[in-house]
């Protein structure tokens, strides 16, 4: 792997919020350009606050980045506003399907466009697109995001980050209170974009059965470290892994020690 290659790294973090709550204390990792990454771990491990703090988003948590150092594209972000990094190509769907809830669908999808100050004929095509990718968005473009169902809020909430055509996608547990259904038919078109444009994706997922099935690599998160890091293959061969995050092991292993020692 080449230095031109990674398109993000993160080395060292450590973070705390309140400058007293210590969330993160050993977080490394790389997303290579048009690779999907899964960041897997236990509730509480640490995820969400990694995903923030590469999307310049622990400010508003009143956390901070104490230690280590993330770049983007080769530029330290430490620097950089939320707006600047979107606007470079770094795209955050955030937990809890957000969306506008009063305006309708296609209007929370238009929202995501508005920072690239596209032409309209250009944010048709978008549109367009994310419909074909999401059919029942279509079906729904002029009701109120609100009334719909958690699937297709989640479904608004990636197609408006697609809409700001992002590099890098950060997707923060998109599977949470979805059916299978769905969310088997969100990570298929993740994979698709990834495939077919090379959208390069990093999420983070407690689900790990799914996440580990469409990603390319993957890292673990054990109490704010990153313990385990490797392409999905070989991870899902191992008994640890297997028995904590697939639920396909037995009872006694030792967790900790388990991935301490790989």
């Amino acid at each position: 792997m080449t230095t031109h290659d990674v398109l993000l790294s993160i080395d060292g973090l450590a973070a705390t919020y309140d400058h007293a709550i210590h969330a993160l204390s050993a977080v490394s990792l790389t997303v290579r350009t048009g690779e999907i990454v899964a960041l897997i771990g236990a509730n509480g491990a640490g995820k969400t606050t990694t995903l923030k703090a590469v999307s310049r988003l622990l400010g508003a948590e009143r956390g901070q980045v104490s230690a280590g150092c993330i770049t983007f594209a080769g530029t330290d972000i430490s620097r950089l506003t939320t707006f600047n990094l979107v606007r470079q190509g770094l795209v955050q769907v955030l937990e809890g399907r957000r969306c506008f809830r009063s305006l309708t669908v296609e209007e929370n999808l238009t929202t995501g466009a508005l920072n690239r100050h596209a032409r309209r004929a250009a944010g048709r095509r978008d549109l367009d697109q994310i419909y074909h990718l999401f059919p029942r968005l279509k079906e729904r473009r002029h009701l109120a995001a609100g009334l719909t169902s958690g699937g297709e809020q989640q479904m608004v909430a990636i197609g408006r980050a697609l809409m700001a055509k992002p590099r890098l996608l950060v997707l923060d547990e998109p599977s949470m209170g979805l059916a299978p259904l769905v969310i088997e038919q969100i990570f298929k078109v993740l994979r698709t974009l990834n495939r077919s444009v090379g959208l390069s994706i990093l999420v983070a997922e407690q689900n790990s059965t799914v996440a580990l099935r469409y990603a390319d690599r993957a890292t673990v998160l054990e109490n704010g470290h990153s313990v385990l890091e490797g392409d999905v293959a070989e991870l899902r061969e191992r008994d640890d892994v297997r028995a904590f995050y697939l639920g396909a092991g037995t009872a006694g292993v030792d967790r900790r020690l388990s991935l301490a020692v790989a």
